[in-house]
């Protein structure tokens, strides 16, 4: 008799991811932000960006487009992606930035990290956000 393959789920993935990438407390993203060149990667969606602003400098990568914004060989290229240069995610809440952080890695990415608790943990410390660009 066969042995039906494991199911997980979204949360055993996020659960598993956050066991295996860099976490990053606010403060320590502050101080990479303030100490030395790093790709910041906002993994929301527009509207998501409209309601709670973002973090100044990051570039907008939505999670859906995130490989083919990487792909250096693909016209979805964003320039500042570059497979050693230290890159830090962040989502809305930390679930999304790990699982990112696993993908980026799967694509050579080296050097790559999230905010955990993202945004959200960002705000609640204080840092400054700043307004998104208004929804074309």
């Amino acid at each position: 008799m066969t042995e039906e393959p494991k199911v997980y789920t979204a949360a055993d993935l996020v659960i598993a991811a956050l066991g295996q990438v860099e976490n990053l407390t606010v403060q320590q993203v502050a101080a990479e932000l303030a100490g030395r060149e790093v790709l910041l990667v906002d993994l929301r969606e527009l509207d998501e960006r409209a309601d709670m602003g973002v973090i100044a400098g990051s570039t907008h990568a939505p999670r859906g487009m995130l490989e083919f914004h990487a792909d250096a060989n693909l016209p979805y290229h964003i320039p500042g992606f570059e497979q050693g240069r230290r890159t830090i995610l962040y989502c809305s809440d930390g679930a999304r930035s790990a699982l990112a952080v696993l993908t980026l890695q799967s694509m050579g990415y080296t050097d790559v990290a999230h905010l955990a608790g993202g945004l959200s943990a960002w705000r609640d410390e204080g840092q400054p956000v700043e307004d998104a660009a208004p929804l074309a």
